[in-house]
């Protein structure tokens, strides 16, 4: 049966300039890090994508490496554009990266270098079906390799029209300021950052909001349901079909449920209920407080999960009050597995 989207789609979710860009982005955007591999059905991966297209959300966001296995994500995003959201294709905003590993050899092992990032843009393309990606990232700053050399290899992709945009995740303050110097000298302008941003991993208030701010770039922040522990998933344990269970799931660690950051979790949710909120759509609500904050990028497992994301946009903003009672238990979590090429030379 044909896929028809729902005609009322764009009135269920605002949408947000990014930086000073004439692009915008949906407030809530999904991602198919996880849930979008070989392990998944494809029918359960066609009701995730259907629910989010009919909130709304137009903005979907993957990587070469996605799975599992690797790659796997992109060819399943490929076969579902095809059969459901051909049609559709000008309505949505694809983004893909290359950083990290994905193939054998010296050259598949991620990183920024131009052999690197042009032949894993290519796959990508392959894989997906598409002659170009909305967004192109790289997907984390490289120390082995020249920022010169990252920068004409996204440049290139741009020149070539494989790429409509160029965003960077997980860079340092520093490294932003100077891959978007390099890139102005392409006259290609950097259209956002993704760097992970949660109530239990604020890194980026330090300085990187700022740095994003003077450059008119975007902020889109993944994991910021910190990959469930800001939801109420695991306020009483851990459940059996938890992620942390899952083939793939290894990025949720066991020390990330500690004892401290499940009690600030249940601290949290208080908070939330009496916003008449989940904990999931406070965490949310938190993350899009800022305007700097382009987009929230979720992952869900079912449906639900994604009707119960959106419906956080319809709730009130924080007051002053709550956020300072927040911010009592917002604190470092341990969570931030990116932490590495974020500092790596800033």
């Amino acid at each position: 049966m044909t896929y028809l989207a729902a005609a009322e789609r764009y009135d269920a979710i605002p949408y947000r300039r990014v930086g000073r860009s004439g692009l915008v982005l949906p407030a809530i955007s999904l991602g198919l890090w996880h849930n979008f591999g070989d392990s998944t059905p494809i029918d359960v991966q066609r009701k995730l994508l259907h629910t989010a297209f009919d909130l709304g959300i137009n903005h979907f966001d993957l990587a070469n490496n996605y799975g599992p296995p690797y790659g796997s994500a992109e060819t399943n995003f490929g076969r579902l554009l095809r059969e459901d959201f051909k049609a559709y294709r000008d309505e949505l905003i694809i983004s893909s990266k290359a950083g990290w590993d994905m193939w054998p050899g010296p050259y598949g092992q991620g990183g920024g270098s131009r052999k690197y990032v042009l032949a894993s843009l290519d796959q990508s393309l392959k894989r997906l079906g598409v002659d170009y990606v909305d967004i192109f990232y790289s997907h984390r700053f490289d120390p082995h390799t020249p920022l010169e050399e990252t920068a004409s290899a996204l440049a290139q992709a741009v020149q070539q029209g494989k790429a409509l945009y160029i965003g960077i995740s997980s860079y340092s303050a520093g490294k932003t300021r100077e891959i978007a110097a390099l890139l102005r000298e392409w006259k290609v302008p950097l259209l956002i950052h993704q760097p992970a941003y949660n109530l239990f991993n604020r890194w980026i208030e330090k300085d990187l909001l700022d740095a994003t701010g003077e450059l008119g770039a975007g902020v889109i922040a993944f994991t910021p349901l910190a990959q469930g522990l800001l939801t109420d998933k695991y306020l009483k344990g851990i459940p059996v079909d938890a992620r942390i269970n899952r083939p793939g799931g290894g990025s949720l660690k066991q020390e990330h449920l500690s004892h401290d950051n499940v009690e600030r979790a249940r601290a949290l949710n208080e908070i939330a209920q009496r916003r008449g909120q989940s904990l999931a759509q406070l965490a949310l609500t938190w993350t899009l407080r800022d305007p700097r904050v382009s987009s929230a990028l979720i992952g869900a497992s079912r449906p639900e999960q994604i009707v119960d994301n959106v419906a956080a946009l319809r709730h009130a903003p924080l007051s002053a009050e709550e956020l300072a009672e927040i911010d009592k238990y917002a604190v470092e979590g341990g969570v931030n597995l990116w932490e590495k090429p974020s500092t790596d030379f800033a």
